[in-house]
């Protein structure tokens, strides 16, 4: 009688043929081609959001523009002339804009672009703020150009918003909380530089208290979401390369299309994303800014000129995405 198993040296007999997944390499190309241009065009969309849409903005026809039309115009008035002083006290530009629609884009991308379109603040110097209200979406922002971001950080415009904006709104006093919301913000941009400052850090340091209180100190979905993401991706892309042995003992398919590549970039791209949209919403703040050197808030600035007059963008509109928002 044969033993099944041949001692050493002793031959098996005839091989089978080996069971190769010449099959299932080209399913699982494509299913993974597939995967890769669903990304593509998430991190596509992500980037060009509203790109087949037209955004236009209203006309910028002073320091207040009432294009939602819901500040009475006694109460207009006292805005426009404390924004007129304020404009030559200090040689930047405070802008309030009411706007009727924000046409289907967030408020973050409406109001870095507004600013841009305009030109608010003063020329080379970008030192230029805007109040936007959108009543229709009930959302509010303060948008900062990139040089006034070191003193009026998204930390203090975020309590700006929460603590003196958005109680009045509530309440139903849209003029109200406009015209406290912009004392606030004047109140901070006249300040001797170092006092601007140090309320900007106090303000940083209650921020980040309660926002920490309030998310438990946790990390946050979206980034371990991300995390691994980005970790299978890398693993694809080494996986692929390394054409290690299958189960079948022959070396597994392996593609040479570069489409790893395009994984780990679409990853990126979408977490860069969600990480502007992230930097611009009302629960998030840096405090960054170009590190300009202000010679304080009192006739400090630079020695730009406003080109246009008292009503008009100073050819400044250098915004980044500074600021902060929120909603009722």
């Amino acid at each position: 009688m044969t033993s099944p198993f041949p001692y050493p040296g002793e031959s098996r007999g005839p091989e089978l043929p080996a069971l190769r997944p010449k099959l299932w390499a080209p399913a699982f190309a494509g299913v993974r081609l597939a995967i890769v241009l669903a990304l593509l065009a998430l991190a596509l969309g992500s980037l060009f959001p509203r790109a087949s849409v037209a955004q236009s903005f209203p006309a910028f026809t002073g320091l207040v523009v009432d294009a939602a039309n819901v500040i009475p115009q006694d109460q207009k008035a006292a805005l426009e002339a404390k924004l007129e002083a304020f404009q030559k006290q200090t040689q930047r530009q405070f802008v309030v804009a009411t706007i009727p629609d924000l046409q289907g884009y967030a408020i973050e991308d409406y109001g870095y672009r507004l600013g841009r379109s305009w030109g608010v603040g003063l020329k080379d110097a970008d030192n230029g703020v805007i109040l936007i209200i959108a009543p229709k979406e009930r959302k509010v922002r303060i948008e900062v150009g990139r040089r006034l971001e070191p003193v009026m950080t998204d930390a203090l415009s975020s309590i700006i918003i929460r603590t003196r904006i958005l109680p009045a709104f509530k309440s139903g006093d849209m003029a109200g909380g406009i015209t406290a919301g912009a004392d606030a913000i004047i109140q901070q941009l006249s300040a001797p530089d170092d006092q601007a400052r140090a309320e900007a850090a106090k303000a940083a340091a209650t921020f980040d208290k309660a926002h920490k209180k309030s998310s438990g100190g946790g990390v946050p979905f979206g980034l371990i979401f991300w995390g691994f993401v980005v970790a299978f991706v890398i693993l694809a892309m080494r996986r692929g390369r390394s054409g290690a042995a299958g189960p079948w003992g022959q070396r597994r398919y392996r593609s040479d299309d570069g489409s790893g590549w395009v994984w780990l970039w679409a990853a990126s791209e979408l977490i860069d994303h969600a990480t502007r949209d992230n930097r611009g919403s009302g629960n998030s703040w840096g405090g960054g800014g170009d590190g300009g050197s202000w010679g304080g808030g009192n006739g400090g600035g630079s020695d730009g000129s406003w080109g246009g007059g008292g009503f008009t963008g100073g050819g400044g509109g250098d915004f980044g995405g500074g600021g902060a928002s929120g909603d009722w």
